[in-house]
């Protein structure tokens, strides 16, 4: 399988976690009963990092979904050959894309992730107290979410080495020691 053929699987799977990870989290509530005449619903935006979650994951399949169809629309044009200079430009925008991406992506993961972990432990010194052991289907939930996102987040960063790949094979040897 060549390389540009591997990017579009990885980026068809990274879009369904990603819009997996999204929907998960987006349609998840709970409501459990705390005093006997008081009951409370949890859901995603109980949780401000949650709440980013679903936007920065919708954003970032959003963004594949573009790459995709941009490569489809390269791939179908019969002037491929002639365009061979123009790619190097293409080539950068779209490895610093996939890199900003990767990023949003792990901070988005790891800031949702320390805020589950503060829902299922608690913090006494905040006087947090522990959400998980009133919402436990919201917690299971939210943590298989979270892990078909570090997925994503896994797969995406292999799209980026392919996407470095295809940048870095437009500069042979002989050309980049020219540039002296």
């Amino acid at each position: 399988m060549d390389a540009m053929r591997m990017e579009a699987f990885l980026r068809v799977c990274v879009i369904l976690l990603l819009l997996t990870t999204a929907c998960l989290v987006r349609f998840d509530s709970q409501t459990s009963l705390i005093f006997p005449s008081y009951s409370r619903t949890a859901s995603f935006r109980d949780m401000n990092a949650l709440f980013v979650l679903v936007f920065i994951d919708i954003a970032a399949a959003g963004y594949n979904v573009i790459q995709l169809v941009i490569r489809c629309m390269l791939i179908s044009s019969p002037q491929k050959q002639d365009m061979r200079g123009s790619y190097k430009h293409l080539a950068w925008f779209s490895f610093l894309l996939d890199q900003a991406v990767v990023y949003m992506i792990f901070a988005a993961n790891s800031a949702s992730l320390l805020a589950s972990v503060y829902a299922l432990n608690g913090e006494h010194h905040l006087f947090w107290m522990k959400l998980c052991s009133k919402f436990n289907r919201f917690c299971t939930q939210i943590g298989g979410a979270l892990l078909c996102s570090y997925v994503a987040f896994l797969l995406m960063a292999v799209v980026s080495f392919l996407s470095a790949y295809g940048l870095f094979r437009h500069y042979s040897p002989k050309t980049f020691l020219v540039l002296k």
